[in-house]
C-alpha cells in the first residue's frame, strides 16, 4: 500500500520546485530591492549545478542504456523531458522578475545601459577602455578546416561571431569573454547613482576591429555548461588524493549538458554550435537577457546602497562566553549549544585556538568537509602543530566544488606537521565533528564539538547550523572510537551515544520511528518533529508513511528535496511537510521524538538520503540537558509557526505560501531577536 509510486515525487522535480520557492525570493513584496536581486544570482547558480550534476548524471544513464527508474516509475529519458519543461518555466519567470527588479532600480539612480544609450562623453570612455583594457586580451578564432573548434570552459561566457566576406559563404568565429575582467562594469563620472554596461556589449560594439576584411553579419553570446561529476573509484583508487587531482583536471572537459544562447531570428550560428556540443533542443535554452544572472551577485553586494539591502546580521555571543573566562572551563560546567548564525561560530573558532596554545591540550583531532578560503580554523591547526601539539585531520578531498581548495589545505596542513588522512576509501567523510584531548590534574579529559554544518567561517554567517559543545564521558569515549574507526582498521563493535552512518544511522532512525508507533497504538500519542535539507530514502519514507498511518502526528521542516508527499488518505494524512526560504540558508539537521513524555533531541550531519545513510560517514548525537532540549523544541515550534517565509505542500506535492493570520512571524528575524537576549542585549 504505501510502496505504491503515486506516493513518491520526482527528486529532480522536486528540487526545481526548491529553485523556484528561492527565486520567489526574487519577487517578495518586503525584501529589500537588492536583496532580490541576490535570489536571482543565487537561482542562476542552484541551477548551474543540477545541470552540472543532476541532468548530467541522467544523461549518462540515457547514453548507456540504463532503464533504471525512480520512485515514481520514470526513467531517465521521461525525467529529462519533465526536466526540460520545468527549467523553461523557471527561466522565464526568473526573467520576468530581473526586469522587473532593473526597472525599480532605475528609481534608485542604478542603471544598466547598452553602448548606443550612453552620452557622447560617456562612449568616449568606453572606446578608450576597450582599446587599453579590453583588446588586448581578446583572442579572436577562426573556426575552419585549418582551426578546429577550440575547447571552451564549462561555464565560461563566449561570443559566435557570424562573418561575411564579398560572395562567400558565412564564416564563423568565437571570442572566448575574458574570465579575467569584470563582467558589469562601471562608467566613470556619474554626479548621482551609477551607470553599468556589460563587457560582452562592449565586445560586440567594436567587433569590427577584430575581423578586418569581413563584415560582421550578428554576433551572439553563449554559454555552455558540462558534466561536472568527477568519476572517482574511491575503493579502488591506490591514491586517493592523485586520483581526485588528476579528476578535477578533466571537469573542463566534460560533456555538454546545456547550451544558453542569446535569443536570435537567425538559426545558423545556433545550429552550428548544436552540431559542435552533439546536443539537440531539448538542452538548447534562448535567453531574452543577460545570460547567466549570477553575474549580478557583486552587484548585489556594491558599496553605497546599504538601504537597499538586510541590516547587517551581527552574530551574537552567549552571555554564558562573554566574560573571558577559559572555553574549556565552561564547557566542563555544562554543555553549550550554539545557533548559527543567529550565534557567532567565533567560539568554535577559539576552542581550537586556544587548544592550539593551551599548554595542557595534548591531541587535537578534527575532521573537515568544506574549508572556507581564509579559514581560522585551519590557521589554529597549524599553530598547534607547530606548537607540538600532536594534529590530526581528516580532510574530505571530494567535497563537490571545494576539491581544490581543501587539497590545498590538506598540503599546508601536512606542511606544518599535522597528520592528514585525505577521506576513506569508498566512502566520504561528512560527519563534523572535534576532538581535544586536554591533560587536567593529572587525568585526561575529553572535549568534543558536534554540529550540522561545516567548520567554515564564511557559511556559518549565511547558514542556520547548530553545534553543541561537551564534556560528556560517554561521547568522549565514542569520539576517539570514532576517530580510530576513520583512521585505522578499528571498527568499533558499540557505541555509547553516537550513532555512525553508514554502521547504523538508518536502522536507528527506523527504531526512533518505531518507538512513536508502539506509543501511538498504545493510546500515549506519537509525536515526531524532523528538520532537514532533504528527504529522499525510500525506506525511510516508508517507515513514516507507516507511522502516519498508525496515527503519530509527524511534522516536517525541509529545506529542498523532499520526495514524501503528505496528507494520503490513508497513508501520510498525520504528516505535514513546510519548506522555509528566507534570508538564511536553512541547513539545521534535528530530530525529536516525543518518547511518551520522556521526549529526545538530536542533531545530525545527515539528511535522510540514501546517500548520506548509505555511502557517507554521518553522526546522529544526543543532547541530553534538558534546558538545551527544551530550547531547541522552542526553536522548532518558531519555524513551525512560521506565516512569513514558509511553504507548505500540498498533497499533489506543489507548496503554497503559508497565510498571514493574525500575528506575523517570520522565524529568522525571530530566532535573531532570541539570540539577542541570551546574549544580553535585548529584554
Amino acid at each position: 500500500m504505501f510502496d505504491d509510486k503515486q506516493n513518491f515525487l520526482n527528486r529532480e522535480l522536486s528540487w526545481l520546485k526548491f529553485n523556484e520557492r528561492v527565486l520567489n525570493e526574487g519577487n517578495s513584496l518586503t525584501k529589500p530591492l537588492l536583496e532580490k536581486l541576490r535570489f536571482i544570482a543565487i537561482t542562476s547558480s542552484n541551477l548551474d549545478e543540477f545541470f552540472m550534476i543532476r541532468v548530467a548524471g541522467l544523461k549518462q544513464q540515457v547514453e548507456s542504456g540504463i532503464n533504471k527508474q525512480d520512485d515514481t516509475g520514470r526513467n531517465a529519458t521521461e525525467q529529462l523531458s519533465l526536466i526540460e519543461q520545468g527549467v523553461r518555466k523557471l527561466v522565464q519567470k526568473q526573467y520576468r522578475f530581473l526586469r522587473k527588479i532593473i526597472y525599480y532600480m532605475e528609481d534608485e539612480g542604478i542603471f544598466f545601459r547598452k553602448i548606443e544609450q550612453l552620452s557622447g562623453t560617456e562612449q568616449e570612455w568606453i572606446n578608450n577602455y576597450f582599446h587599453n583594457a579590453i583588446y588586448p586580451l581578446l583572442t579572436p578564432l577562426a573556426i575552419n578546416s585549418s582551426h578546429p573548434f577550440p575547447l571552451l570552459s564549462n561555464r565560461s561566457l563566449n561570443l559566435v561571431v557570424l562573418l561575411t566576406k564579398d560572395m562567400e559563404e558565412n564564416q564563423i568565429a568565437i571570442i572566448p569573454v575574458p574570465g579575467v575582467l569584470i563582467r558589469i562594469i562601471e562608467v566613470p563620472g556619474q554626479e548621482i547613482g551609477k551607470t553599468f554596461v556589460f563587457l560582452e556589449d562592449i565586445i560586440i560594439s567594436y567587433c569590427s576591429y577584430l575581423f578586418n576584411g569581413y563584415a560582421v553579419k550578428e554576433v551572439i553570446p553563449f554559454r555552455i555548461t558540462r558534466n561536472a561529476d568527477l568519476l572517482i573509484n574511491g575503493e579502488e583508487a591506490e591514491d586517493l588524493l592523485v586520483e581526485v587531482e588528476n579528476s578535477l583536471r578533466q571537469r573542463n572537459r566534460g560533456a555538454t549538458v546545456r547550451l544558453e544562447i542569446g535569443k536570435t531570428n537567425n538559426d545558423f550560428s545556433k545550429k552550428f554550435l548544436m552540431d559542435i556540443f552533439k546536443i539537440t533542443n531539448q538542452d538548447v535554452y534562448e535567453i531574452t537577457g543577460r545570460i547567466d544572472t549570477a553575474c549580478f551577485m557583486k552587484v548585489s553586494n556594491m558599496p553605497g546602497f546599504d538601504y537597499l539591502r538586510y541590516r547587517p546580521l551581527t552574530p551574537q555571543i552567549p552571555i554564558e562566553l562573554k566574560d573571558g573566562r577559559n572555553l574549556f572551563d565552561i564547557i566542563k560546567e555544562k554543555d553549550i549549544l550554539l545557533n548559527h548564525p543567529y550565534e557567532s561560530f567565533a567560539p568554535v573558532a577559539d576552542f581550537i585556538r586556544q587548544s592550539a596554545v593551551d599548554p595542557n591540550v595534548l591531541d587535537i583531532k578534527q575532521t573537515l568537509y568544506r574549508v572556507s578560503g581564509n579559514s581560522s580554523i585551519v590557521e589554529a591547526l597549524i599553530k598547534a602543530a607547530e606548537n607540538g601539539k600532536q594534529v590530526t585531520v581528516v580532510i574530505e578531498v571530494r567535497a563537490r566544488f571545494d576539491e581544490k581548495n581543501n587539497i590545498l589545505w590538506g598540503r599546508r596542513l601536512e606542511e606544518a606537521g599535522c597528520h592528514v588522512i585525505y577521506g576513506m576509501a569508498g566512502l566520504k567523510v561528512h560527519a563534523k565533528i572535534a576532538l581535544i584531548t586536554r591533560r587536567e590534574e593529572g587525568l585526561i579529559r575529553r572535549y568534543v564539538h558536534m554540529g550540522t554544518g561545516n567548520y567554515n567561517d564564511m557559511t556559518a554567517l549565511l547558514y542556520s547550523d547548530m553545534s553543541l559543545f561537551t564534556v560528556n564521558k560517554q561521547i568522549g569515549i565514542d569520539a576517539c572510537r570514532f576517530f580510530n574507526m576513520l583512521l585505522g582498521y578499528y571498527k568499533p563493535v558499540s557505541w555509547e551515544k553516537l550513532i555512525v552512518a553508514p554502521l547504523g544511522l538508518r536502522a536507528n532512525l527506523k527504531r526512533l520511528i518505531d518507538r512513536e508507533i508502539q506509543f501511538a497504538e498504545a493510546g500515549k500519542g506519537g509525536h515526531i518533529i524532523a528538520k532537514m535539507n532533504s528527504l529522499l530514502d525510500r525506506e525511510i519514507i516508508l517507515k513514516l508513511y507507516e507511522a502516519s498511518h498508525k496515527g503519530v502526528r509527524i511534522e516536517l521542516i525541509i529545506r529542498g528535496i523532499c520526495t514524501l508527499i503528505p496528507g494520503i488518505e490513508g497513508v501520510s494524512k498525520n504528516i505535514t511537510v513546510r519548506s522555509i526560504v528566507g534570508r538564511f540558508l536553512e541547513h539545521h539537521r534535528i530530530i525529536y521524538v516525543a518518547n511518551g513524555g520522556k521526549s529526545e533531541m538530536y542533531l545530525s550531519s545527515a539528511d535522510w538520503m540514501k546517500r548520506n545513510l548509505s555511502e557517507r560517514v554521518e553522526l546522529l548525537f544526543p543532547i541530553d540537558d534538558p534546558q538545551i532540549v527544551m530550547r531547541v523544541k522552542n526553536i522548532l515550534a518558531t519555524m513551525l509557526k512560521d506565516n512569513c517565509k514558509a511553504y507548505i505542500m500540498k498533497n499533489n506535492g506543489n507548496y503554497r505560501h503559508t497565510f498571514r493570520r493574525g500575528k506575523v512571524i517570520n522565524s529568522q528575524e525571530e530566532l535573531c531577536r532570541e539570540a539577542e537576549i541570551r546574549a544580553g542585549i535585548r529584554n
